[in-house]
């Protein structure tokens, strides 16, 4: 399909991405998903221990 002439990198290019692992995108989303994950929820664990002790604390009286 493609001819042999076609080239979408030089030669340099294509050996350099080769013995640089050659994945970069997938190990990029990875590290974004090991960032990403535990932020989100150690703020859903804060947020679970603040309704948790607001209930466990609640006044009846300030009830509307």
């Amino acid at each position: 399909m493609f001819p042999d002439s076609l080239h979408l990198a030089c030669s340099t290019c294509v050996k350099s991405f080769q013995e640089g692992g050659g994945d970069a995108a997938g190990w990029s989303i990875i590290f974004l998903l090991a960032t990403i994950v535990p932020v989100l929820g150690a703020t859903g664990i804060c947020m679970a221990r603040i309704v948790r002790r607001e209930r466990e604390n609640f006044d009846p009286k300030y009830a509307e």
